[in-house]
């Protein structure tokens, strides 16, 4: 990480977020491949060259737009344990990746295409910080199982099921918007949000909260 001292901390930030932002924009449109670091720098509209102090190559800027996108998707079910409840920690969840799908969809869609391809720039990420937390959530799935609070179900296809549900939002908002004639609005958004949480909730054999219902 680039460190910047006094008044030149500003704008190198100013610098940082507007690269990541155009670089965002034209990972989603041309892949990686399809993606020149001057295109990146059209968009954001400075040279070259300052797109390069900050990101020595087209890879590294890459594999920053994915990690901002995973620390989109930072939640509280993150820190959730066996004493909350599984229907108010499971609809924030739901709600808090819709809302991720309705605010940033370029950053979804480029990590759908990194995992399409194979996810091969996302290797070490997986193997070690994802699969742990998957580990942790599965742990707690199951010790509201064991304390009754849950029916009996595989944890690791019900995290399956909230994450295509909500990204697909973002992922294949080109089909909805056909489907539909026209493109989803915020209200649209909340709507679909309470039917999501309505459908989990209920295949899981739990009220739905009602702060998720209105």
């Amino acid at each position: 990480m680039i460190k910047v001292k006094g008044a030149d901390a500003g704008v190198g930030a100013m610098n940082r977020r507007k690269i990541l932002q155009a670089a965002e924009k034209c990972f989603a449109q041309f892949g990686l491949k399809g993606t020149a670091v001057q295109l990146i720098a059209d968009e954001a509209g400075l040279p070259k060259t300052n797109v390069l102090y900050y990101f020595k190559t087209k890879q590294e800027l890459y594999v920053a737009v994915l990690e901002e996108t995973l620390s989109l998707w930072n939640s509280h079910f993150d820190k959730a344990t066996v004493n909350d409840d599984p229907a108010m920690v499971l609809a924030a969840y739901i709600a808090e990746k819709m809302e991720v799908s309705r605010t940033h969809p370029l950053a979804s869609k480029i990590f759908a295409m990194e995992i399409i391809n194979g996810a091969q720039n996302l290797s070490g990420y997986f193997d070690e910080e994802h699969a742990l937390w998957m580990q942790g959530r599965l742990a707690v799935i199951d010790a509201w199982i064991a304390a009754g609070k849950l029916p009996p179900i595989e944890g690791e296809y019900l995290l399956y099921t909230i994450w295509a549900s909500t990204q697909h939002y973002a992922d294949f908002s080109a089909q909805i918007t056909r489907l539909r004639g026209k493109k989803m609005t915020k209200a649209d958004f909340e709507n679909a949000t309470k039917q999501v949480i309505k459908l989990v909730l209920g295949g899981c054999g739990l009220a739905v909260p009602e702060a998720f219902k209105e």
